[in-house]
């Protein structure tokens, strides 16, 4: 039998786990599955050993807006936003903005 791509994906970082690219689609799927605690889990998990993986603070933070949880995706975004000025990618800082200015109040 075929593996998913859920599957697959949660293979290969366990085979790779410093690979940033496959934990960030991993988190992605676990999103469209709606498995939101675990593509949170995954987000956390990039995010220790790439602090600088800029779609993972934006996906972390929408996520936990969407989940009720409007502060903590206040400050995932934030923290993104500062490592985006830092690294001097304003697109990622701009849809981070746009992101925090959205979540529910």
């Amino acid at each position: 039998m075929e593996k998913s791509r859920l599957e697959t994906l949660e293979e290969f970082t366990r085979q790779r786990p410093s690979d940033a690219f496959a934990h960030y689609g991993l988190a992605m799927e676990y999103v469209n599955a709606g498995r939101h605690q675990d593509a949170l889990a995954t987000f956390n998990k990039l995010l220790e050993f790439k602090s600088d993986y800029t779609a993972a603070y934006y996906q972390a933070g929408v996520l936990l807006g969407k989940l009720n949880r409007a502060d903590e995706g206040r400050q995932i975004l934030q923290r993104g936003m500062e490592v985006a000025a830092k690294n001097g990618d304003f697109h990622s800082r701009s849809e981070m903005e746009q992101a925090l200015h959205d979540l529910p109040t």
